[in-house]
């Protein structure tokens, strides 16, 4: 496999307070969104990949304000850049899998294939010797919170199901919604090992009745309202979900 050049990072200006981040060789089935909110005092980050290249000089180069690292929940692909950043927010009930991550509560274990990547992040670079970098928490959000960026206001919602301690953040000003992998346009995943399905469905209910006009998410590409009915409809109808992720890799990769 040939080594990635330069560009490891696509960075696209969804506006002038938003920006997607991507990582261009991570197969598009795997990455993540991650989506760089511009404030007037400081910026946040949700997610930050899987950490095979820095991620933090990309930023920099985008605007030099503080960086808060948002970790949505604490899954291998979300989670690999967060060590980066001084500051560090995630729910406490994941505490420990920022602190001390493993393969196995990262779900890297179940994930990491040989079709993930489509270029090496550097020369002699071996996914089996993928690991991520202990990111301990620096501060804790929860349901109710508010993240103030000096210009925009987010509240906290913890939404349990994919994971124990999975987080939004929900721009009431603009009905917005940065999901993580609550909800995504894609198979949905309540089957991991720290999954509740039932949870899940609390959660998705929970979210039919916010006012939200957009959806920028955890994976593929941002919705609107109708769609996120669409999704969170299948789901509770017994759709929309990933039964068994190593027959849905090798679809993907094929």
């Amino acid at each position: 496999m040939q080594v990635a050049g330069d560009k490891w990072y696509e960075i696209r200006r969804v506006d002038n307070g938003l920006s997607r981040i991507l990582e261009s060789h991570v197969a598009p089935w795997m990455r993540c969104n991650m989506w760089l909110i511009h404030g007037r005092e400081r910026n946040l980050l949700v997610d930050s990949g899987m950490g095979l290249r820095p991620l933090k000089p990309e930023i920099a180069a985008l605007a030099e304000r503080p960086v808060a690292a948002i970790c949505t929940h604490c899954h291998f692909d979300h989670i690999g850049c967060a060590h980066e950043f001084d500051t560090r927010l995630g729910h406490r009930i994941e505490d420990a899998d920022y602190t001390t991550p493993s393969l196995d509560r990262s779900c890297a274990s179940n994930w990491i294939g040989a079709e993930l990547l489509t270029a090496l992040p550097h020369e002699g670079y071996e996914l089996s010797s993928f690991r991520l970098t202990p990111a301990p928490l620096t501060g804790h959000i929860d349901e109710g919170d508010l993240l103030d960026t000096g210009d925009r206001v987010f509240n906290v919602l913890h939404l349990p199901g994919h994971s124990p301690g999975s987080i939004a953040l929900y721009e009431r000003a603009t009905r917005t919604l940065f999901s993580g992998d609550v909800i995504y346009d894609g198979m949905l995943i309540d089957n991991a090992w720290h999954s509740n399905a039932e949870d899940y469905e609390i959660s998705l209910r929970r979210l039919k009745e916010l006012p939200v006009d957009q959806v920028h998410a955890g994976h593929e590409g941002s919705f609107g309202r109708q769609r996120l009915h669409e999704l969170i409809d299948s789901y509770l109808a017994g759709g929309q979900r990933l039964a068994d992720p190593a027959d849905w890799i090798a679809d993907q990769a094929t």
